[in-house]
């Protein structure tokens, strides 16, 4: 099964980024995520189309 969301560490991991370039991004609203009770989620594809562009 292919994952959809991935934890903020995880998305620093495929990305290469930091955990505050990724909050930055996300509040900027190129990456999308999603709050899971107290976990922020991103979405796989947010990150996908971010490195694709």
């Amino acid at each position: 099964m292919t994952k959809i969301t991935a934890t903020v560490k995880e998305a620093c991991e495929m990305t290469g980024l930091s955990k505050s370039k990724i909050y930055l991004l996300i509040g900027e609203g190129k990456l999308s995520s999603t709050m899971v009770g107290r976990r922020r989620l991103v979405k796989v594809d947010s990150i996908r189309e971010l490195v694709a562009a």
